[in-house]
C-alpha cells in the first residue's frame, strides 16, 4: 500500500473539519500531533479568516527593531 501524501492545509482543513463535526479539541489534537494551543489558534484562524488563513504563513518578522542606538567603538 503506497503513502498517501497530504499537504499541511489539508491536514489543518481535516483538523478543522472534525472540529466542526463535534469531536473534542484534546482528542483531535491527540491524533494529529500537536498541542491544544495550536489546535485552538488554527481553529481561531480558520473562524476569522476562512479556508486560506490554513496554508503556511511566513516567519518573517512583521518589522524590525530598530531602536536609534548605535554601538560605541570605544571598549567601555
Amino acid at each position: 500500500m503506497p503513502w498517501k501524501e497530504s499537504s499541511v492545509m489539508e491536514e489543518r482543513l481535516r483538523f478543522v473539519a472534525r472540529l466542526l463535526d463535534g469531536e473534542g479539541m484534546s482528542d483531535v489534537c491527540r491524533e494529529f500531533g500537536i498541542s491544544r494551543k495550536t489546535g485552538y489558534k488554527i481553529l481561531g484562524r480558520f473562524k476569522d479568516e476562512g479556508v486560506e488563513a490554513l496554508s503556511d504563513r511566513s516567519r518573517r518578522p512583521k518589522r524590525l527593531n530598530r531602536c536609534g542606538r548605535r554601538r560605541s567603538s570605544k571598549p567601555s
